[in-house]
């Protein structure tokens, strides 16, 4: 509730207080005086000055019943005022997830982006600085995807990507990371490593996933269709120690990879 609001409500509620403690010692007043009269014998009198004082009891009364709905009605206001506030602030602090999200991560695939991508390595870097661990930088780059584009149309390309983003996100580790670097491109952030024959393992499970049949919907016509990878791996520390360093270093040796078709390939 606003102060000034709260403040005006708290005086109209002392001033009500203080008119009902007032028709209260009236009450009690005339209470007194029937009695005083009554015993004096002059009952007559007594009544009709306990009448007077009874009627501007209830105008006190009256005034008061009204003062105080006064008062509800502007409290109900008030909480309706501040309801809606609430929600409004709600909403807009929804939307600024909303939009911040959206802004770090890919349309088509719902993965982080580059910007998000390159926070994640930095932090993860600082952390192998401080845990003494390796971290590795997987560059992979789809090697048919053009021709399903050409083929089967964009569409079906964007089916593609999806796919295949839904499962490298799905099979990555807890702490690993997933990116949508751009077109056919994704990279894979590797954390918590102690062997460097651990990252062939999985680079070697990546291009398992992607190799898999991907079923795809074209019109009323239902085909499958497969495609290699190429994968660059960087590691951290020997191959560089910034984020910017690792990525192009992966980014080299995913061409290697290709050239070789090896599959995977180590930066040099």
């Amino acid at each position: 509730m606003r102060g000034n609001a709260l403040t005006e409500l708290l005086g109209d509620n002392q001033r009500l207080l203080e008119l009902m403690r007032r028709s209260d010692q009236n009450l009690s007043s005339i209470c007194t005086g029937i009695e005083h009269g009554l015993a004096q014998g002059d009952g007559e009198n007594a009544l009709s000055a306990a009448l007077h004082t009874i009627e501007a009891v209830r105008k006190s009364l009256q005034e008061a019943s009204t003062a105080l709905k006064q008062v509800s009605d502007r409290l109900q206001a008030e909480i309706r005022d501040r309801s809606l506030l609430d929600y409004q602030l709600a909403a807009a602090m929804e939307q600024e997830r909303g939009a911040r999200n959206a802004a770090m991560h890919d349309n088509l695939t719902g993965l982080p982006n580059r910007e998000l991508f390159k926070d994640r390595l930095e932090h993860g870097i600082a952390q192998a600085k401080r845990h003494r661990w390796m971290l590795a930088v997987l560059f992979i780059d789809l090697d048919d995807f053009k021709g399903i584009n050409d083929t089967h149309g964009h569409q079906a390309g964007d089916d593609v990507l999806q796919t295949i983003a839904t499962r490298l996100a799905h099979n990555a580790r807890t702490d690993d990371s997933v990116s949508r670097y751009g077109g056919d491109e994704f990279l894979y952030l590797l954390t918590s490593l102690h062997e460097q024959n651990d990252i062939a393992m999985i680079a070697a499970k990546i291009l398992a996933w992607t190799q898999a049949a991907i079923e795809l919907r074209i019109e009323d016509r239902s085909l499958h269709v497969s495609l290699k990878a190429s994968i660059g791996i960087a590691v951290f520390p020997q191959d560089g120690d910034t984020a910017d360093l690792l990525i192009k270093r992966a980014d080299e040796a995913m061409y290697r990879a290709k050239e070789n078709q090896s599959g995977f390939a180590f930066a040099q």
